[in-house]
């Protein structure tokens, strides 16, 4: 499930993932997000990610294929989760992020609020 974080604000949106994302909610959050960019010109993302988050294969590919055609208008994306993996996926992508104007970083839970300062910096 996606569900809207209530701190999200002007072109800062935040959700919280849990269990496995469907093509349907991944179809749903594409559409708030393009909203966002429409009215804002960008995007700056907050994704908190409970220990059971994941995505289908057929969402995963939606995201992906959007992601590709949309990131220049992505300048920062923060990842909340408690998981080595998520830490060690963030510390990967970031150069890559970096050079297409993608600032992303990696924030333990207890750290979100931190993590919704920077974003909207």
């Amino acid at each position: 499930m996606i569900t809207e974080l209530p701190e999200s604000k002007g072109p800062v949106l935040g959700v919280k993932i849990t269990g496995k994302v469907s093509l349907e909610m991944e179809k749903d959050w594409i559409s708030k997000v393009e909203k966002v960019i429409e009215e804002y010109g960008r995007l700056n993302a907050l994704v908190f990610l409970d220990e059971h988050s994941g995505w289908g294969l057929k969402a995963g590919i939606e995201d992906l294929k959007w992601l590709l055609t949309h990131m220049k208008k992505i300048k920062k994306v923060a990842i909340v989760a408690d998981s080595h993996f998520w830490k060690w996926y963030v510390a990967l992508d970031r150069p890559f992020g970096k050079m297409v104007g993608i600032d992303e970083k990696y924030f333990e839970p207890t750290e979100i609020a931190t993590a919704w300062k920077w974003l909207k910096e």
